[in-house]
């Protein structure tokens, strides 16, 4: 359906053209309604019978119970296309969507912020071969703001509702107005993307568009963190190893009742509770009860497991506390090179100036024209030969797309080559 007949739908006779000299229609119900939610095999069946049966590009998004539930499962997949409308589909009842994404092997499917969602969708078997990420297209073309609401609004004319994006959508019977939240954050995305596809276009963007895109699929599963509990908020405030010792312990085993009791973490325990046992390294269940970090329920729940997990890290012997810093393969942050490497903190403020001017020149974040971390890993370890075909080598292996690369090489390369003239490197 397309953007005026589906304002029609939800607003009787409404509408908001793009060039409606920014007036902006809510848009308050499905077009079609809010479908009832698919939790049988049967039921699937159709759905998969519709799907396939349909034409154009797939919207697609996904549910999560995050801050809720152990791990970034989805608990809800919204899908609509051209012929089938939009669908609800419950991954508890329909945990396997593999017959859906056969039937959607040819279709490009769209996304917002695709890497959010693609990870859980990938479990239940829904992977896409073209993608459209309506986010990213979004920042390619400079737009200021580029939550989905945003774009909608900005680009579409129409207002959603967005109160229910950090709901526990784990919760069953999900809520009436949840699924018409859930129903409307797929109604418009194709339209979105018809309209930024035009855009890239116009802009000559669209090859860049499609690069990324194309490593979106591309990139392999993250592998797991080699240390996870460093991710810890707060733990800059640690400044020793027995108190890293602590985090770490306390850490893991926080992870293990959350895992048992499908909790989020931080509703186990929250992070500010871990750097405090760490900072103070409490003897006693007195001690504990008298931390105000740790009067939550689930908190005092476990203070027996809490005092266990720091007497452990308390008798450890020094040489198998961790590290100070998280170590890595990567440059050091990036305050200290002035200090440990003066050479290249001067490279890395010429590589970034040439990166920002760029992305200005090309309206754009800078993290878009290049990633951060490709900038500070060549500024810290440039070739032997400062040419553009050397650091293009150097970006291609570092993961820039061609387009970056033949927009970044010879303005680095320059810069670089301007310092090493002056005699400062």
């Amino acid at each position: 359906m397309g953007v005026s007949e589906t304002s029609q739908s939800a607003q009787s006779g409404e509408t908001a053209p793009q060039d409606s000299g920014g007036i902006v229609t809510p848009l308050l119900e499905p077009s079609e309604g809010i479908p009832p939610v698919v939790q049988t095999a049967e039921a699937l069946n159709q759905v998969v019978a519709a799907f396939a049966a349909g034409t154009g590009p797939v919207a697609v998004d996904a549910e999560r119970a995050s801050g809720y539930r152990y791990g970034q499962r989805a608990y809800l997949v919204q899908l609509r296309r051209e012929g089938a409308g939009t669908t609800l589909i419950d991954p508890i009842g329909c945990p396997d969507l593999s017959a859906l994404d056969s039937a959607l092997a040819d279709a490009e499917m769209v996304l917002h912020a695709a890497n959010q969602d693609l990870p859980c969708l990938a479990e239940l078997g829904l992977v896409p071969r073209r993608l459209f990420d309506t986010e990213l297209a979004g920042r390619l073309l400079g737009h200021p703001r580029v939550g989905l609401g945003s774009m909608i609004e900005n680009v579409l004319g129409y207002s959603l509702e967005k109160g229910h994006s950090a709901a526990d959508w784990s919760t069953r019977p999900l809520p009436e107005e949840w699924l018409r939240y859930a129903a409307l954050d797929v109604e418009l995305l194709v339209e979105l993307r018809e309209a930024l596809h035009a855009e890239l276009t116009d802009t000559g963007k669209l090859e860049w568009a499609a690069e990324e895109f194309e490593a979106i699929l591309a990139a392999p599963p993250k592998p797991p963190r080699a240390e996870p509990w460093r991710r810890t908020s707060g733990i800059h405030r640690v400044r020793n190893r027995r108190g890293l010792a602590v985090v770490r312990a306390v850490w893991e085993a926080r992870d293990r009742i959350a895992r048992d009791r499908d909790l989020s973490p931080g509703r186990v325990l929250p992070d500010a509770a871990i750097v405090e046992l760490a900072l103070t390294v409490p003897h006693t269940l007195a001690d504990l009860q008298a931390m105000p970090a740790l009067r939550t329920r689930n908190a005092r729940r476990h203070l027996s497991v809490w005092l266990r997990a720091v007497s452990k890290a308390r008798a450890l012997p020094e040489s198998e506390y961790p590290e100070q810093g998280q170590g890595g393969d990567g440059p050091p942050p990036a305050h200290r090179w002035a200090e440990r490497d003066p050479e290249a903190a001067k490279r890395l403020t010429a590589t970034r100036a040439v990166i920002a001017a760029l992305a200005d020149e090309h309206h754009m974040p800078t993290e878009n024209l290049l990633q951060p971390d490709a900038v500070r890993r060549l500024a810290w370890s440039p070739p032997d030969e400062i040419s553009a075909e050397a650091l293009s080598a150097v970006l291609l292996a570092l993961g820039a797309r061609s387009w970056q690369i033949g927009l970044a090489s010879v303005p680095l390369a320059k810069a670089l080559q301007r310092l090493e003239s002056k005699g400062d490197l």
